[in-house]
Protein backbone atom coordinates (compact mmCIF):
# COMPACT_ATOMS: atom_id res chain seq x y z
CA UNK A 1 0.00 0.00 0.00
CA UNK A 2 1.03 3.59 -0.63
CA UNK A 3 2.67 4.69 2.65
CA UNK A 4 1.52 8.31 2.43
CA UNK A 5 -2.11 7.31 1.85
CA UNK A 6 -1.89 4.67 4.57
CA UNK A 7 -0.48 7.19 7.06
CA UNK A 8 -3.28 9.71 6.41
CA UNK A 9 -5.92 6.99 6.62
CA UNK A 10 -4.48 5.78 9.94
CA UNK A 11 -4.56 9.35 11.31
CA UNK A 12 -8.15 9.75 10.18
CA UNK A 13 -9.07 6.41 11.73
CA UNK A 14 -7.65 7.44 15.12
CA UNK A 15 -9.43 10.81 15.09
CA UNK A 16 -12.76 9.28 14.10
CA UNK A 17 -12.48 6.63 16.82
CA UNK A 18 -11.45 9.15 19.47
CA UNK A 19 -14.40 11.39 18.67
CA UNK A 20 -16.90 8.57 18.11
CA UNK A 21 -17.64 9.70 14.56
CA UNK A 22 -18.59 7.73 11.45
CA UNK A 23 -17.65 8.82 7.91
CA UNK A 24 -19.02 8.10 4.46
CA UNK A 25 -17.57 8.90 1.03
CA UNK A 26 -19.13 10.09 -2.22
CA UNK A 27 -16.67 9.68 -5.07
CA UNK A 28 -16.69 10.29 -8.78
CA UNK A 29 -13.27 10.65 -10.43
CA UNK A 30 -11.51 8.67 -7.68
CA UNK A 31 -13.78 5.69 -8.35
CA UNK A 32 -13.87 4.41 -4.77
CA UNK A 33 -10.15 4.85 -4.10
CA UNK A 34 -10.78 6.87 -0.90
CA UNK A 35 -13.11 4.15 0.42
CA UNK A 36 -10.55 1.47 -0.50
CA UNK A 37 -7.76 3.25 1.40
CA UNK A 38 -10.01 3.65 4.45
CA UNK A 39 -11.25 0.07 4.43
CA UNK A 40 -7.69 -1.28 4.06
CA UNK A 41 -7.43 -0.51 7.78
CA UNK A 42 -8.48 -3.41 9.99
CA UNK A 43 -11.43 -2.45 12.17
CA UNK A 44 -12.61 0.30 9.82
CA UNK A 45 -16.21 -0.88 10.22
CA UNK A 46 -16.19 0.95 13.58
CA UNK A 47 -15.94 4.35 11.84
CA UNK A 48 -16.58 3.85 8.10
CA UNK A 49 -20.24 3.51 7.10
CA UNK A 50 -20.19 3.15 3.31
CA UNK A 51 -18.89 4.59 0.09
CA UNK A 52 -20.93 5.87 -2.83
CA UNK A 53 -19.21 5.62 -6.20
CA UNK A 54 -21.27 7.97 -8.33
CA UNK A 55 -19.28 8.17 -11.52
CA UNK A 56 -22.16 9.10 -13.81
CA UNK A 57 -24.54 12.03 -13.51
CA UNK A 58 -27.40 9.55 -13.20
CA UNK A 59 -25.70 7.90 -10.23
CA UNK A 60 -25.21 11.26 -8.52
CA UNK A 61 -28.92 11.93 -8.98
CA UNK A 62 -30.22 8.47 -8.03
CA UNK A 63 -27.86 7.59 -5.18
CA UNK A 64 -27.23 11.02 -3.64
CA UNK A 65 -30.21 13.11 -4.71
CA UNK A 66 -28.20 15.69 -6.66
CA UNK A 67 -30.69 17.75 -8.65
CA UNK A 68 -30.48 17.29 -12.44
CA UNK A 69 -30.93 21.08 -12.82
CA UNK A 70 -27.83 21.69 -10.69
CA UNK A 71 -25.74 19.34 -12.82
CA UNK A 72 -27.14 20.97 -15.96
CA UNK A 73 -26.36 24.48 -14.71
CA UNK A 74 -22.94 23.93 -13.13
CA UNK A 75 -21.68 20.61 -14.49
CA UNK A 76 -20.77 17.55 -12.45
CA UNK A 77 -17.36 19.03 -11.63
CA UNK A 78 -18.53 22.00 -9.58
CA UNK A 79 -18.83 23.43 -6.10
CA UNK A 80 -22.59 23.01 -5.94
CA UNK A 81 -22.53 19.39 -7.02
CA UNK A 82 -19.88 18.27 -4.51
CA UNK A 83 -21.72 20.08 -1.73
CA UNK A 84 -24.92 18.25 -2.68
CA UNK A 85 -22.99 14.98 -2.85
CA UNK A 86 -21.92 15.51 0.78
CA UNK A 87 -25.46 16.35 1.89
CA UNK A 88 -26.87 13.34 0.06
CA UNK A 89 -24.22 10.96 1.38
CA UNK A 90 -24.91 12.00 4.98
CA UNK A 91 -28.68 11.85 4.52
CA UNK A 92 -28.62 8.42 2.88
CA UNK A 93 -26.04 6.81 5.15
CA UNK A 94 -26.69 8.30 8.57
CA UNK A 95 -22.96 8.99 8.94
CA UNK A 96 -21.73 11.94 10.99
CA UNK A 97 -19.57 13.35 8.21
CA UNK A 98 -18.87 12.90 4.53
CA UNK A 99 -16.39 13.83 1.87
CA UNK A 100 -17.07 14.17 -1.84
CA UNK A 101 -14.80 14.26 -4.89
CA UNK A 102 -15.65 15.12 -8.50
CA UNK A 103 -13.11 16.02 -11.13
CA UNK A 104 -11.53 15.63 -14.54
CA UNK A 105 -8.76 13.03 -14.22
CA UNK A 106 -8.05 12.81 -17.95
CA UNK A 107 -6.50 12.19 -20.26
CA UNK A 108 -9.59 13.53 -22.07
CA UNK A 109 -12.76 15.20 -20.92
CA UNK A 110 -11.31 18.56 -20.01
CA UNK A 111 -12.42 21.94 -21.28
CA UNK A 112 -11.07 25.47 -21.24
CA UNK A 113 -13.15 26.19 -18.15
CA UNK A 114 -12.39 22.85 -16.46
CA UNK A 115 -9.09 21.49 -17.78
CA UNK A 116 -7.79 18.02 -16.99
CA UNK A 117 -6.66 18.03 -13.37
CA UNK A 118 -9.55 20.17 -12.08
CA UNK A 119 -11.05 18.52 -9.00
CA UNK A 120 -13.74 19.80 -6.66
CA UNK A 121 -13.90 18.55 -3.07
CA UNK A 122 -16.42 19.00 -0.30
CA UNK A 123 -16.40 17.94 3.34
CA UNK A 124 -19.27 18.26 5.75
CA UNK A 125 -20.80 17.27 9.05
CA UNK A 126 -24.40 16.38 9.70
CA UNK A 127 -26.35 19.59 10.30
CA UNK A 128 -23.68 21.94 8.92
CA UNK A 129 -23.06 23.47 5.52
CA UNK A 130 -20.37 21.62 3.55
CA UNK A 131 -17.04 23.28 2.85
CA UNK A 132 -15.87 23.08 -0.76
CA UNK A 133 -12.56 23.64 -2.47
CA UNK A 134 -11.28 23.42 -6.04
CA UNK A 135 -7.76 22.19 -6.76
CA UNK A 136 -5.91 21.82 -10.05
CA UNK A 137 -3.51 18.87 -10.14
CA UNK A 138 -0.91 18.00 -12.75
CA UNK A 139 0.25 14.62 -13.97
CA UNK A 140 -1.29 11.62 -15.64
CA UNK A 141 -4.66 10.12 -14.75
CA UNK A 142 -3.31 7.97 -11.93
CA UNK A 143 -1.28 10.83 -10.45
CA UNK A 144 -4.25 13.18 -10.52
CA UNK A 145 -6.48 10.60 -8.85
CA UNK A 146 -3.88 9.80 -6.16
CA UNK A 147 -3.44 13.50 -5.35
CA UNK A 148 -7.22 13.79 -5.12
CA UNK A 149 -7.36 10.92 -2.61
CA UNK A 150 -4.65 12.59 -0.49
CA UNK A 151 -6.50 15.90 -0.57
CA UNK A 152 -9.82 14.26 0.33
CA UNK A 153 -8.29 12.47 3.34
CA UNK A 154 -6.45 15.58 4.55
CA UNK A 155 -9.62 17.64 4.24
CA UNK A 156 -11.52 15.11 6.35
CA UNK A 157 -8.80 15.30 9.00
CA UNK A 158 -9.00 19.09 8.95
CA UNK A 159 -12.80 18.99 9.28
CA UNK A 160 -12.59 16.80 12.39
CA UNK A 161 -10.09 19.16 13.99
CA UNK A 162 -12.41 22.18 13.64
Amino acid sequence: MDKQLEHLAQQLSKRLLNKGLVITTAESCTGGWVAKVLTDIAGSSAWFERGFVTYSNAAKQEMLGVAPALIEAQGAVSEGVVQEMVRGAIARSGADLALAVSGVAGPGGGSEEKPVGTVWFAWGRSGSAPLARRVHFTGDRDQIRRQAVLTALQGALDLIEQ
